[in-house]
């Protein structure tokens, strides 16, 4: 494959964008949602005549009676449909800082803007499957991304950053709630999110919703101080209880089942709730749970409880027998 890289001006690239002779190909793509901060970060580069990465665009289909050809942007389409944003003033397009819209630009401004140089790479006419398995090479990591992580590369934002600030609290770290190849791939940071998702809904099924919580909190959060602050004080709570390292409410899924009802209880139904009281009626019950013989009975709680805990245990349906049990 022969690459050539070459330089256009914004006004180029926008105007072939209007007349459907650039045609963005998201299935190509990295496909990182950027946030109205990330848009505005990028907007005020460009305005200060710093430089951004490359795009890739390929040969489309040409017209063979009038002679006019279409290209494909195979790469960049975030940074394309941020400038196209900004230049016709969409709706869409929130501005942060001090970056002033198109139209209260200086006449200078505004030619230098439209006369900005970007890196075009074109690719040529290429069969569509090898410039897919190109960008696949391109992005490849050494492993599989996860879930998680595939998340992370798509959201900057503020839902995603409550889920970090939660996860990097020293609790999780006494505790050695995850491991260190856990936080490595995210697992920290998906409890996290999973765990303010349900505190701010209801249980769902194993990370469902987090998708959904992501983009809708992308740009703004506004409960986000609220929702660290009643967090915070949940954690505050289980420490309180002083329950030794044995307790099974290390595990991840019955931390998680524990924090969300705390929560419940002291937010939503508003109890004054005891650490020691509580510690001794959650040791009592957890005693139960793990002894062989009375886990065994299907309709009681510690062994419905049991059975929650161990089979399917990021279900919606586990996660709900769990919490009312534990309620």
């Amino acid at each position: 494959m022969k690459t050539t890289a070459t330089n256009r001006k914004v006004r180029e690239l926008l105007t072939s964008l209007r007349e459907g002779r650039l045609i963005p190909r998201p299935d190509f793509q990295r496909r990182l949602v950027w946030s109205n901060k990330d848009k505005s970060a990028f907007l005020e580069s460009v305005l200060l005549g710093y430089p951004f990465p490359e795009i890739y665009v390929a040969a489309g289909d040409v017209d063979v009676n009038t002679g006019v050809g279409t290209e494909l942007l195979v790469d960049g389409q975030q940074r394309v449909s941020t400038l196209h944003q900004y230049f016709i003033g969409s709706p869409d397009l929130v501005l942060y800082g001090n970056l002033r819209p198109y139209t209260e630009l200086s006449r200078e401004d505004k030619e230098a803007f439209l006369q900005y140089d970007v890196v075009v790479r074109d690719l040529g006419h290429v069969d569509i499957e090898l410039v897919r398995s190109v960008f696949q090479k391109i992005n490849a990591t050494s492993y599989a991304l996860n879930a998680m992580e595939i998340r992370n590369s798509r959201y900057g934002g503020e839902f995603k950053e409550l889920g970090e600030q939660v996860a990097q609290l020293p609790f999780f770290e006494v505790h050695r709630v995850f491991s260190s190849t856990e936080v490595k791939r995210m697992q920290d940071t998906r409890f996290a999110l999973t765990l303010a998702a349900t505190i701010l809904s209801a249980y769902f099924n194993r990370d469902s919703e987090l998708e959904d919580f992501l983009q809708r909190f992308n740009d703004e959060f506004p409960m986000r101080d609220d929702v660290l602050r009643e967090i915070g004080a949940v954690l505050e709570f289980i420490e309180q209880m002083s329950l030794p390292s044995t307790s099974r409410i290390w595990k991840k899924a019955d931390l998680f089942t524990a924090i969300v009802e705390v929560h419940r209880a002291m937010f939503r139904r508003q109890l004054l709730l005891e650490p020691t009281e509580s510690a001794l009626r959650i040791s009592r019950f957890f005693e139960k749970v793990d002894n062989a013989e009375m886990r065994t009975d299907p309709e009681s709680h510690a062994g419905r409880y049991y059975k929650a805990a161990l089979q399917a245990t990021n279900d919606r349906g586990s996660r709900i027998e769990r919490g009312d049990i534990f309620q």
